[in-house]
C-alpha cells in the first residue's frame, strides 16, 4: 500500500555503481518515484530543470565526473538545499567523511551495505519532516501575506480618500509611490550614506501614499478652490502636515512600528526644503528625514506633470527643468543627481502605469486577486506558477533546434540545451568552464572574457548583450552571435546570465 495518498514523492538516487541504484529502486519503488543519475554533474542537471518536485536525494560520495561533496556545494551555493533534503549513501562512513558531509547539510547519512528497513525509514523520516517544514514556512509565509495585504490595503484606502476629497484621481498616490520607490534605488546605488535596506525601500515607498492624509481635516471650500489661496487660507491648507502626523502620533499602541514611524516622518516633513524655507518646522538639509525629502520631491514632480483645477499639466521635460532650477524649492544634491540619472526610467514607468490605470478594473482585479487567494495560499500559489514554468521552458526547448544556455557565476556552472551535447560534444552541464578543456575548444578564451566583460558592462537599464564571435562546432568553425542578458542578485551584484547562441553560419 502507498504511504503516500495522492502522490508518490520523487526519490533522486545519485550513484555511479548501477548495481547501488537498482538495489535503492528495489527497496524504495513501491513508495516512491525513482529518477537515477549516474554521477553528481547529471544530478545537478536534474536538480536544476526539476527540483520543486523532487522529495528527496540520496547521494553517493565517490563518483566519477563530479562527487557528491561537489553537488552539495553547489546545492548549498544555489541555496536548493534549503527545500531538498539529502541523506548521503556510502561506504565510507569515517568520521572525517560524516562531518563533512553535515557541515554541508546533509540530513542523514546510511552506510552500505543497505538495510532494507533502516533506509525505508530513514526515507520518509526524513520527507515526513521537511514536509512539516513545509507547512509551517508556507503557514509563516501567508500570515506575512496576510498582514502585508491589510495594510497596503488600509493604507490605500486611507490614501484614496484623501485624494477623491481632494478632486484628483488616485493617480497621484500610485505615482507618487513609485517615483519613490524608483529614487530611492538609484539612491542607494549612488551612496551608501543613510544605510537603506530593501526593507527600508519597502516601506518608505509603501506609506509615502499617507504623505496627504492631513487633508481630511481641510474644509472643502479651500481643498478644492480652484484659484490661489489668501495668505489666510494657505496658512490653514499648510496645516494639513501636522494634522496627518498626529493622526499617526495617537496610534499609541503602534508608535514604535517602522511603518507608523516612518510615516510619521513623511507626513509631518515632506514639505520642509533642503535650505530652510519649507514648513511646519523649517527644518535644514539632513535634519529632515531622507525619507520625507524624497516623496517631497516626488509629490513636486508630480503636482507639477499633472493637471489640477488651477493649471495644466507640464511635460515631463519641463518639470525637470523647473525642479533642477531650483523653481520649486531647494532639494538634496544627491537626490537631484539620482533624479537626472533615473529620469528615463522615471518617465518611462509612469507612463506604463498610467495606461495600465483603471479604477474599475483595478477594483475587480483585487476583488479576484483577494478571492484567488482565499482559495490558494500564497505559498502554494507560487510553487504553482513555478512549476508552470518549468514545464513551459522544458517543453519550448524540447521542440526548439536553438541553442540555449544558463550560467551562474558562482558556483561557476554552464547548463545547456540537450542539443547542445551534439553540436559541440559536450554535456549538458559544465562545471567550471574556464577550466573545462572541451568547453574551452568550442570558444576561444579571449571570446569568453569579451563576453564576461560585455555582461559585467550591462545595466538594468539597458541589460541585453549581444556578442559575435567565432565557435567550433562539430562541422567546423562558424560565425555566431551570442544574445544573453546578465542575472543580478538581491545585492544588485552581477550573478549570471542566460541566452541563446545564433549561428550565422561558416
Amino acid at each position: 500500500m502507498n504511504l503516500f495518498e495522492h502522490h508518490k514523492p520523487k526519490v533522486l538516487v545519485v550513484d555511479d555503481s548501477e548495481t547501488n541504484r537498482d538495489i535503492l529502486s528495489e527497496m524504495l519503488g513501491d513508495d516512491y518515484d525513482i529518477i537515477e543519475a549516474v554521477n553528481g554533474a547529471e544530478a545537478v542537471v536534474i536538480l536544476q530543470k526539476n527540483r520543486i518536485n523532487i522529495s528527496l536525494v540520496l547521494l553517493d560520495i565517490v563518483m566519477p565526473v563530479m562527487d557528491g561533496y561537489e553537488v552539495l556545494d553547489i546545492m548549498n551555493k544555489k541555496h536548493w538545499i534549503d527545500d531538498v533534503p539529502v541523506i548521503m549513501i556510502s561506504s565510507d562512513d569515517s568520521l572525517s567523511s560524516m562531518r563533512r558531509a553535515y557541515e554541508l547539510g546533509i540530513t542523514d547519512f546510511i552506510s552500505r551495505p543497505f538495510d532494507a528497513l533502516i533506509v525505508r525509514r530513514r526515507v520518509i523520516n526524513t520527507i515526513m519532516l521537511y514536509l512539516k517544514q513545509k507547512k509551517l514556512i508556507g503557514m509563516v509565509a501567508d500570515q506575512i501575506y496576510e498582514k502585508e495585504k491589510s495594510s497596503n490595503l488600509m493604507i490605500n484606502v486611507l490614501s484614496h480618500i484623501v485624494e477623491f476629497r481632494n478632486g484628483e484621481s488616485g493617480l497621484h498616490v500610485l505615482h507618487v509611490q513609485l517615483f519613490t520607490q524608483i529614487l530611492l534605488k538609484q539612491l542607494v546605488k549612488i551612496t551608501d550614506k543613510y544605510n537603506l535596506t530593501e526593507s527600508d525601500i519597502s516601506i518608505i515607498s509603501r506609506v509615502s501614499a499617507l504623505h496627504d492624509i492631513g487633508k481630511i481635516s481641510i474644509p472643502d471650500e479651500i481643498l478644492n478652490k480652484p484659484g490661489r489661496f489668501t495668505d489666510e487660507e494657505f496658512a490653514i491648507m499648510k496645516t494639513h502636515s501636522l494634522a496627518g502626523a498626529k493622526m499617526l502620533d495617537e496610534l499609541v499602541a503602534y508608535k514604535d512600528e517602522p511603518l507608523v514611524k516612518i510615516g510619521y516622518q513623511i507626513c509631518r516633513w515632506h514639505h520642509e526644503r533642503y535650505d530652510g524655507r519649507g514648513y511646519p518646522d523649517g527644518l535644514k538639509g539632513e535634519e529632515i528625514p531622507i525619507a520625507a525629502q524624497i516623496v517631497a520631491l516626488a509629490d513636486v514632480y508630480d503636482a507639477l506633470t499633472s493637471e489640477r483645477v488651477y493649471k495644466k499639466a507640464f511635460s515631463h521635460e519641463k518639470a525637470l527643468d523647473m525642479i533642477l532650477n531650483n523653481e520649486c524649492g531647494v532639494f538634496n544634491p544627491l537626490l537631484i543627481e539620482c533624479l537626472k540619472q533615473a529620469a528615463g526610467t522615471i518617465q518611462k514607468e509612469l507612463r506604463e502605469q498610467d495606461t495600465s490605470y483603471d479604477e474599475q478594473k483595478e477594483m475587480e482585479n483585487i476583488s479576484l486577486e483577494m478571492l484567488r487567494y482565499d482559495e490558494l495560499s500564497s505559498s502554494e500559489e507560487t510553487l504553482r506558477l513555478l512549476e508552470y514554468e518549468r514545464i513551459k521552458n522544458n517543453f519550448y526547448e524540447s521542440i526548439s533546434d536553438e541553442i540555449f544556455f544558463e550560467y551562474t557565476l558562482y558556483p561557476p556552472m554552464i547548463t545547456v540545451s540537450p542539443n547542445c551535447c551534439d553540436l559541440f560534444g559536450v554535456t549538458e552541464l559544465i562545471n567550471d568552464p574556464i577550466h573545462n578543456e572541451k568547453f574551452m575548444s568550442v570558444i576561444s578564451y579571449d571570446d569568453w572574457k569579451g563576453l564576461s566583460q560585455e555582461l559585467r558592462s550591462a545595466t538594468k537599464e539597458n541589460p541585453v548583450v549581444e556578442y559575435s564571435c567565432r565557435v567550433n562546432f562539430s562541422d567546423g568553425v562558424h560565425n555566431a552571435m551570442i544574445i544573453c542578458r546578465p542575472v543580478w542578485d538581491t545585492k544588485t551584484e552581477y550573478s549570471g546570465a542566460f541566452g541563446k547562441l545564433v549561428d550565422k553560419g561558416i
